[in-house]
């Protein structure tokens, strides 16, 4: 008796700990059914089989292990019990290191413990025990619990989302109230595929030297994170609101608009994110023009100029519009960057506005997607009434991003970009490197392996190290590093610079042996530990 409590106590701890990779799925696709199935179509292969693998294992090994030990013991019970606790020590030992290893993989938004998430491990907990107690009472290893995780997450979203949008409608309609009331409060909106956090911080950074700003955190950019922003931190001293909106399908930005009601709407670049979720970079251009178009008949647009999709939307807006662009953007632009140069103390450029003002300004920020950013902020902050000089001002007090082109001085420069994984932003970031004194040397584990294009991407992340690095040192066992010699080498790079470490401890030794002062070290993509 004592055993069978202890068996059922591990296996739905042991489900448990495999939901939280589900869960954390299940956030990602911001709670939506859908989504939820068709990652878990495209995730099959791997974790399905991991799960099914693990409680059909254990099954087995609860039924026929007996039969094995009898060789070995002929007293049934102490036959029973030893298969008993062997199945069990294995299930555990299992499920511990799967846990381990879905804990371990690289997310650029780790599992929120948010109160719906802690709802939903709430009611998971309530399904795994009636499903392993079921099966107990039909004589079927409980093991087989395990085995159907994922769907059993799947169930308890499907249960928990009525009673979710009940609460969530609660929190929207009181945020939509408060925020209602303020009628001297300056509403701002910032959408984009990509740079919409930074500008978002940017831009909070330059209001603050004017305003009293409220800007929602990093990660909260659903209508429950917005709301839940408004309900708790809206103080009556806010003279600004900013709310970064995301969207992975069409209408996502007009519910928040709805919500935020801004004046003021940014949209910082439009590309092909989400598509497996948009369906077409159509819908993904009409979404973050949902923003502009909600916005009131007296309020102003500023849109990124990115001679592409962002361009068209300013095209096409009949409010009040401004954009903003780094050379060689258009001339009209109405703030615009020129004189951009990189270095050890950050970056420097001029920035000029259409009225005729001008400010130097330089930052610590790095890379030219954060001088457009700023650029952008700008447009919107001196439309508000702050002057150029005092935008330079505040531009020089921008702090870097954490592991996102992150500049260290020192006897040698460190730009720590460890936190970026995608392809557009290790270009800038060799882009950036390129401008440095000294020898310039590129450590890196290649970007993530775990996409369908991973090999060609870090071919081509290879072929852009000449030029910008003098020496490469790749990190760890990743299947990434082969695609990556492939490319560097494929570009006539010396195999003499070339260096292949296990660890970024060992990196570290070997820059110890290879750098000198004056050099300027690039970490890209995150390391192995």
């Amino acid at each position: 008796m004592l055993f069978d409590g202890i068996e059922m106590v591990v296996i739905v701890l042991g489900c448990m700990a495999a939901s939280a990779h589900c869960v954390h799925a299940f956030q990602r696709e911001r709670y939506r059914l859908p989504a939820y199935r068709q990652w878990m179509r495209r995730g099959q292969e791997r974790y399905l089989k991991e799960n099914i693998a693990t409680g059909f294992g254990a099954a087995l090994a609860s039924w026929y292990l007996p039969m094995l030990l009898s060789l070995f013991i002929s007293v049934e019970r102490a036959r029973t019990t030893a298969a008993g606790w062997i199945t069990l020590a294995g299930y555990a030992a299992a499920v511990t290191g799967l846990a381990l290893k879905h804990h371990a993989e690289p997310s650029k938004k780790p599992l929120a413990l948010t109160m719906r998430a802690r709802r939903l491990f709430g009611m998971l907990l309530l399904l795994f025990t009636g499903v392993a107690l079921l099966l107990r009472l039909l004589s079927i290893p409980p093991y087989l619990t395990y085995a159907g995780v994922p769907f059993i997450v799947w169930i308890g979203g499907w249960i928990m989302d009525p009673v979710e949008a009940r609460i969530n409608a609660g929190f929207y309609e009181e945020a939509r109230r408060k925020l209602a009331a303020r009628k001297d409060l300056i509403k701002i909106g910032i959408t984009g595929s990509y740079g919409k956090t930074q500008t978002k911080f940017i831009l909070r950074e330059i209001l603050s030297h004017k305003y009293e700003v409220l800007a929602t955190p990093a990660s909260f950019n659903t209508a429950m994170g917005l709301s839940r922003v408004i309900n708790d931190s809206l103080e009556p001293g806010h003279e600004v609101f900013i709310a970064e909106m995301g969207a992975q399908h069409v209408g996502d930005i007009k519910h928040l608009v709805r919500l935020v009601q801004p004046q003021y709407g940014m949209i910082t670049s439009i590309g092909p994110q989400h598509l497996d979720t948009f369906g077409s970079i159509a819908n993904v251009v009409e979404t973050k023009n949902e923003l502009i178009e909600g916005l009131p008949e007296d309020g102003a647009a500023f849109f990124a100029s990115d001679c592409g999709y962002t361009d068209r939307l300013f095209a096409r807006c009949k409010r009040e519009k401004y954009n903003a662009g780094v050379e060689p953007a258009s001339d009209d632009c109405y703030m615009r960057a020129t004189e951009v140069a990189f270095g050890p103390k950050g970056t420097e450029f001029l920035l000029a506005c259409a009225d005729g003002g001008r400010v130097r300004c330089r930052t610590r920020l790095l890379g030219r997607f954060n001088v457009q950013n700023i650029a952008l902020a700008a447009a919107l902050a001196h439309r508000l009434g702050m002057s150029m000089d005092e935008i330079g001002d505040a531009i020089a007090q921008l702090q870097p991003f954490d592991r996102k082109l992150h500049l260290i001085s020192g006897s040698r420069t460190a730009i720590d970009d460890t936190l970026n994984v995608s392809p557009e932003g290790t270009a800038e970031a060799l882009n950036v490197l390129s401008e440095f004194p000294g020898r310039r040397i590129v450590v890196t584990p290649g970007l993530p392996d775990d996409t369908p294009k991973a090999e060609e991407v870090n071919f081509a992340f290879g072929t852009q190290m000449k030029g910008s690095a003098d020496i490469v040192v790749l990190v760890g066992s990743r299947r990434a590093v082969r695609p990556v010699l492939k490319g560097i080498l494929s570009t006539g790079f010396l195999k003499s610079s070339i260096y292949i470490v296990d660890s970024a401890d060992d990196a570290e030794e070997l820059l110890d042996e290879i750098a000198s002062d004056g050099d300027t070290v690039l970490y890209e993509s995150e390391r192995d530990e």
